[in-house]
């Protein structure tokens, strides 16, 4: 009895060695996984080509999904992401067309995403309306105010130099996906090694205890806000200079997706656990998903199918996983 006992621990303490290992690169292992399914079903799909689309294809929501990981880490959500992301697009167009030097016209766009941010987390910070009631209400409105100002048309764009941000490449690589990268590299950096993004997880964990910790809470939630709504805004401006036109029905459901990666990648619905790395992942899954099945000629309808069932399984893991490490 004496001797068994010890053994039976060891035992149970490599198995919970081997779910930790697991429970911590299980989105990198499903993305692996899947990566490995993709190029066994298609001979393209590890070529140069193929994979610079993927990225390119997936750096507008990947954009939008690290403001995102910000404001679920905090316990919210936005849903104004996409109709921001199409009156920021409309108010670029408008400006190029009415002869705006292009600094300035990506200035005004940026400032647009960042005003409907910072506005989201006023209302939800100041008044404590649910950031889901509150960011619901701007999508509204956002959507109105592309529709009055596009009066429904797409808006075209003729400048050239503001063509080369979404299809120009830097020793090769698509724009995109540099700009991509270094927005992930930053909001690493920041989640890691400041107080900002201290304080962000601290509210998330426990907002009343990051209260009583000194933490101004009310200040960082706006400002979460604002860079999603600067990031949404930053995404637009990729999106209507690859198309050259402001589309008036543009980021339709991006919010969706953007959520969605942030949930594969592991970040907690309930706020305070996850980072973006995760959400980079996420996106890639969701970018490999679409990539494979359109390679393989699988109808959309039963694309949105497959991406619905990904979601589905990546919050049961979660879930699951959660559970044993209780």
């Amino acid at each position: 009895m004496s001797n068994t006992t010890p053994v039976k621990q060891e035992v149970q303490k490599e198995a919970f060695n081997w779910l930790s290992l697991i429970e911590k690169y299980r989105v990198l292992l499903i993305f692996i996984i899947l990566c490995g399914i993709a190029g066994a079903l298609s001979d393209v799909f590890f070529t140069m080509s193929n994979v610079m689309n993927v990225l390119r294809q997936v750096s507008i929501i990947a954009i939008i999904a690290s403001g995102m990981t910000l404001v679920i880490l905090i316990a919210g959500i936005d849903l104004s992401v996409g109709a921001v992301m199409a009156f920021s697009g409309a108010i670029l167009a408008g400006a190029l067309t009415a002869g705006w030097p292009l600094a300035l016209a990506l200035l005004a766009a940026l400032g647009v995403g960042l005003l409907f941010g910072l506005f989201n987390g006023f209302i939800t910070a100041r008044f404590g309306v649910p950031s889901f009631i509150a960011t619901l209400a701007i999508m509204v409105i956002a959507r109105g105010m592309t529709l009055v100002y596009t009066k429904g048309y797409p808006l075209v764009v003729s400048n050239e130099a503001y063509r080369y941000i979404g299809s120009g490449r830097f020793f090769g690589v698509p724009i995109p996906i540099i700009i991509m990268f270094v927005v992930f590299g930053f909001m690493y950096w920041m989640l890691k090694y400041t107080s900002f993004g201290r304080y962000i997880f601290a509210i998330g964990g426990n907002e009343e205890t990051a209260i009583l910790a000194g933490i101004n809470v009310r200040a960082i939630k706006i400002a979460v806000f604002g860079i999603s709504g600067l990031l949404s805004a930053l995404s637009a401006i990729i999106y209507t200079s690859r198309l050259m036109s402001a589309q008036p029905t543009a980021g339709t459901g991006i919010e969706l997706d953007a959520i969605a990666a942030v949930i594969i990648g592991g970040t907690s619905l309930a706020g305070g656990k996850g980072g973006v790395t995760g959400t980079l992942i996420g996106a890639l899954i969701m970018g490999v998903l679409d990539n494979v099945l359109n390679l393989m000629n699988v109808s959309p309808f039963y694309q949105s199918i497959a991406k619905g069932l990904v979601i589905l399984i990546a919050v049961l893991v979660d879930s699951k996983f959660s559970k044993i490490k209780k």
